[in-house]
């Protein structure tokens, strides 16, 4: 299988859920479900070209609406509406494609839910966050970083040196408390989209390329 395209019940709701084979070469028998952030959806601009990253470097990807996504809203649901919906995608995974290793995550908002499932127990081999957002743009008091500690899986983290929702001492002072094989990796010049400016020297094309290949040896090591 390459692609397919599902329709997702998600206790009374629908959501719909795209599974895109790597076009290079892939890691064998590892899928990895993303989901989107907070203002966008699975077929966004940063979605696509971070899962067009990835499946580059060998990842099969499962992308998906959140159910408020999926109905046109902007307005996120409740975090334990946005866990069922990622847990009923999960399971619709493993039914169609029954991986060796499943890794969840994504992009900000939907990193942040898997994270915290994760920390409750949801079984997978692993979490993959981009631009994990510890607090507020503006508000560092306010982290959300309390479930960090109760993770168990390895965990493989991007975030840009100039996120205004990841302030990096802070999230370095977060991370003492994690007992998790936590790779942390700081992509200078980076914001919160993943996008340098010119004076940086480097392309946005350039940081996902780079996101891509480290995802890629993260996800060997953790199948050996």
């Amino acid at each position: 299988m390459t692609a397919a395209e599902w329709k997702i019940d998600v206790r009374g709701d629908e959501t719909t859920a795209v599974f895109e084979a790597a076009t290079a070469q892939q890691i064998r028998d590892t899928v990895f479900v993303c989901a989107h952030g907070a203002g966008g959806h699975m077929g966004d601009k940063g979605m696509s070209k971070l899962v067009d990253a990835l499946r580059s470097s060998g990842v099969d990807v499962v992308r998906f609406n959140f159910l408020y996504s999926e109905r046109g809203s902007g307005r996120p649901d409740p975090m334990p509406r946005l866990e069922q919906c990622f847990a009923a995608v999960v399971d619709r995974v493993r039914q169609e494609l029954d991986p060796r290793m499943l890794i969840i995550g994504g992009r900000s908002m939907g990193g942040r839910a898997a994270s915290m499932m994760a920390a409750k127990g949801f079984v997978c081999g692993g979490l993959l966050l981009f631009a994990y957002p510890l607090h507020p743009a503006g508000q560092p008091e306010k982290l959300r970083d309390a479930h960090l500690p109760s993770i168990r899986v390895p965990v493989l983290c991007f975030n840009g040196t100039r996120d205004a929702l990841c302030t990096p001492s802070l999230m370095e002072v977060a991370l003492q408390t994690v007992n998790a094989r936590w790779d942390m990796e700081w992509l200078e010049g980076a914001d919160h989209s993943f996008h340098v400016l010119k004076s940086s020297g480097k392309t946005d094309a350039a940081v996902l390329t780079n996101v891509g290949d480290t995802t890629r040896q993260w996800l060997l090591r953790l199948a050996e």
